[in-house]
């Protein structure tokens, strides 16, 4: 019985060194069991840093009654089913969906708790966000070229030969070639994956620095983080300034946004974690779709290059690396660009069903929050539908 209980003993002190060398190895797994898959409220146990509104706040219309048409209207759901909107917005856990066109406020649906100026995370939204400044970089000169190599911006990356070959452009289009791990698999798996890694990290910088190369920077697509931060790395060195700082004065402050927003920090005064921490209210978020519906402009001012706005949301011929869905869309300049059928329409996309959502044939933007999301891309149909348009799947 003693020789038992010692075993047992002992077996439990050797998982609790394990755990204890595992924990000292990866100080992030901590959080990791802690927090686990992220939600809408994961940030706020990361420093903030805060991003002011508009000095003049743009409003949109609101329409004399709710389209509740829409309710009613069939669309296809993550499993291929076609289901009324209503259930759709239930199986999705959607917290919010609204609605505009022509700068009218047609439909909007919020759970409990929410409104159009409810904070929330926007995950991949985010990098949508650093999509918009290199833009503007480019524009005044602080980016020499997108086929810079990183470590011209980044003189802290030449020390690791895996980034040598690596371009702005390999990190924009997400062919850096660097190994990232994301957390399809096991629960081990994703527990120990770089995904989990750096979105719980407190030194974001620390960690890059010793990623290693799994293919040819340019030759191979993958969805990855790192490359996002990459990218937020050389833009603050090339601009001297914060990310949340160049954003907010080039452009959270300059499209009539009426409440802050904030990027989520590694450690304070640390990098920005641009891949998956960007936070905003719905009303404000639309306005950067009319930023890039009116093509770059607010109240006839430039804000975005409108070549840049050109160059992110057209393919031009480019074969694309990605094709999601019945709508094939591809991932170019990070933002989503539908290829099937009748198409232009173009969106910004985060974990859990975050959606901003443009069709320049009705110009409809489409604001959806969500604690799960529904699968499958009813947005076409819906802009199309709401304005009279016919739409149908393809078969």
């Amino acid at each position: 019985m003693k020789k038992a209980l010692y075993t047992v003993v002992l077996l439990c002190l050797l998982v609790v060194l394990i755990f204890a060398m595992l924990f000292t190895w990866r100080p992030e797994l901590i959080r990791v069991v802690r927090y686990q898959i992220p939600d809408a409220a994961t940030y706020k146990a990361y420093p903030q840093t805060v991003v002011l509104p508009s000095d003049t706040a743009f409003h949109f219309s609101q329409a004399p009654q709710n389209r509740n048409d829409l309710d009613t209207l069939h669309v296809l759901d993550g499993k291929n089913h076609l289901v009324p909107f209503k259930d759709y917005l239930l199986e999705g856990k959607i917290n919010l969906f609204m609605v505009i066109r022509n700068d009218s406020i047609i439909y909007q649906k919020y759970a409990p708790g929410y409104s159009d100026t409810t904070l929330t995370t926007l995950f991949s939204v985010a990098k949508t966000m650093v999509s918009i400044v290199l833009g503007q970089a480019l524009e005044e000169g602080k980016i020499k070229s997108l086929n810079d190599h990183v470590t011209q911006y980044v003189p802290e990356l030449k020390a690791n030969p895996a980034f040598k070959d690596i371009t702005l452009m390999n990190l924009l289009s997400m062919k850096s070639g660097l190994k990232f791990e994301d957390t399809n698999g096991s629960y081990l798996h994703a527990f120990l994956s770089d995904e989990a890694r750096f979105y719980y990290t407190d030194d974001i910088k620390k960690q890059l620095l010793n990623v290693t190369l799994d293919n040819k920077p340019g030759t191979v697509y993958k969805y990855e983080s790192i490359d996002a931060f990459l990218l937020t790395w050389a833009l603050e060195n090339a601009t001297g300034k914060k990310v949340s700082a160049y954003f907010q004065d080039k452009v959270w402050k300059r499209i009539g946004t009426e409440y802050k927003a904030s990027w989520g920090l590694d450690h304070q005064n640390g990098l920005a974690n641009t891949a998956s921490r960007f936070q905003c209210t719905a009303i404000d978020l639309a306005k950067i779709g009319r930023l890039y519906l009116n093509n770059g402009k607010y109240n006839g001012q430039q804000i975005v290059p409108q070549e840049w706005v050109n160059r992110s949301l057209h393919l031009d011929g480019e074969i694309p690396a990605t094709a999601k869905g019945w709508q094939k869309t591809a991932h170019h300049y990070l933002w989503w660009i539908p290829q099937q059928g009748v198409n232009g329409d173009f969106a910004a996309e985060g974990m859990l069903g975050q959606r901003l959502y443009m069709d320049p044939l009705t110009h409809t933007i489409i604001v959806q929050f969500a604690d799960k999301g529904a699968g499958d891309y009813p947005y076409r149909k819906i802009s199309r539908y709401l304005s009279g348009l016919p739409f149908a799947y393809p078969r």
